[in-house]
């Protein structure tokens, strides 16, 4: 443990939410809940007007839609939380190198890792730090925690949220947590909470009377002995700047079950090449390909094939996956099905007699031959979009071939609400995301 509160834990609050809300005038101070917007869709993030009704991350869309109708709800907008959260990073790595992002709205700061760090000087680094993201990224706001450890200085920044402050001072790490829920300390769900309940476990001092022994028994080897630690706030994980990637995925969840097996196979090498372009994209390649199925019933399961040497290639990642699809018992349907490549590696083996580069090429000069295939624009709620004579706006909402757009942007008043024909050749989109996982 250290002795002296200076490691930072950095929350954006309640994140996509406020983008939306930053950019979308006319939606500032009004619940917005973003996410999967179908059937099966699931809350992400809901803005704390949205919250005040029940509604909250995880939450089934269709349970948040009776929670609060009246609601903005919305797809996603995953360009406008990428540039918000690189802007962010930034700032934080002005504070020190040791910066650990956990997700694109959180994450640790070693403040110790600067040579100027003086922690007589904790309040006004805070203060400076919180102005400047929300002045950098137009209106955002952040939740801070600073303690001597990353347990405490997570807990610390959900005790004043949103938009606040709160420092554990070395030496009072016990005295603060005691009183607090056993749901306080990152990892412990409902399920958990539930078996601890049951033994009369409610508070965090009440965890620390069983013995490390006797919390083993009740919740198994890992979490009985992480639980027994935490609750004394004994954590001395650093804070790791650099976090590895592990493996590269795609999913995506169906809104009818498909028991088409050719249906999935397509399916596979659309994921696929998704799944081979990031790898391309950053530079790695991977050995283990795996085949996420997920039945009608909720029973998931994966299958891998570790090949002989790492790849990057759509066409032998895509051979695998199929391989592990044929083997696969689609009985009853599948409801989400996910191809994914790890063992990674920054290298590929070269093979003098594979074919793929030929075949690629082959394909994409068969691509340019042919006649441009127009594929119809999905209007997905929120996206921005641009019209010839309106302007700048992003859907409201579409269906019966209709799509409905707002015309606003972050800099002006809330703006008129105009009605157009799906294809209207005058309307375009303005970004294009990739599908979101806000699926269940």
């Amino acid at each position: 443990m250290r002795s002296t509160a200076s490691i930072l834990h950095v929350d954006l609050d309640a994140f996509f939410a406020s983008v939306e809300q930053r950019d979308k005038p006319s939606l500032r101070g009004k619940p917005v809940i973003v996410g999967g917007v179908g059937h099966r869709g699931v809350v992400s993030t809901a803005s704390y007007e949205a919250r005040v009704h029940g509604v909250r991350s995880a939450m089934r869309m269709v349970e948040a839609r009776a929670r609060c109708p009246h609601a903005a709800f919305l797809g996603g907008r995953f360009h406008a939380y990428r540039e918000a959260s690189r802007i962010v990073m930034e700032r934080l790595r002005e504070e020190s190198p040791l910066v650990e992002p956990l997700s694109l709205d959180e994450a640790f700061v070693d403040l110790a890792g600067s040579p100027d760090f003086d922690p007589s000087t904790v309040d006004a680094l805070v203060a400076r730090l919180r102005a400047d993201i929300t002045e950098r990224t137009h209106g955002l706001t952040a939740s801070v925690g600073v303690a001597s450890s990353k347990l405490m200085a997570k807990i610390a920044s959900e005790v004043n949220k949103p938009d606040g402050v709160y420092v554990v001072p070395a030496g009072s790490e016990a005295a603060v947590l005691g009183p607090m829920q056993v749901t306080a300390i990152p990892g412990v769900g409902p399920a958990t909470a539930e078996r601890l309940r049951r033994v009369g476990i409610l508070t965090v001092e009440d965890l620390r009377e069983p013995s490390e022994d006797e919390l083993v028994r009740l919740l198994g080897q890992a979490s009985g002995r992480g639980l027994w630690r935490m609750a004394r706030a004994d954590d001395d994980r650093p804070v790791q700047p650099e976090r590895e990637t592990k493996s590269v995925s795609v999913e995506d969840t169906f809104e009818t079950d498909v028991t088409d097996r050719a249906r999935l196979g397509l399916e596979v090498d659309r994921m696929s090449r998704e799944v081979a372009a990031r790898l391309v994209k950053n530079g790695l390649s991977g050995r283990t390909v795996t085949l996420k199925i997920r039945h009608h019933d909720f029973e998931t399961h994966t299958r891998s094939s570790t090949l002989s040497a790492p790849v990057d290639s759509h066409r032998a990642i895509g051979r695998t996956a199929r391989a592990l699809l044929e083997a696969a018992d689609l009985a009853g349907g599948l409801r989400l099905i996910g191809v994914g490549v790890s063992g990674l590696a920054d290298w590929v083996q070269e093979d003098l007699f594979d074919t793929d580069a030929e075949d690629d090429a082959l394909e994409l000069a068969e691509q340019q031959e042919a006649e441009p295939v127009v594929e119809a624009v999905h209007w997905n709620p929120g996206m921005d979009v641009h019209h010839e004579e309106h302007g700048d706006g992003w859907v409201w909402g579409s269906g019966l071939g209709r799509v409905t757009i707002r015309f606003e942007t972050r800099s002006t008043p809330p703006g008129p609400v105009r009605t157009f024909s799906t294809d209207d050749p005058l309307l375009t989109p303005r970004h294009q995301d990739g599908p979101a996982s806000f699926e269940s």
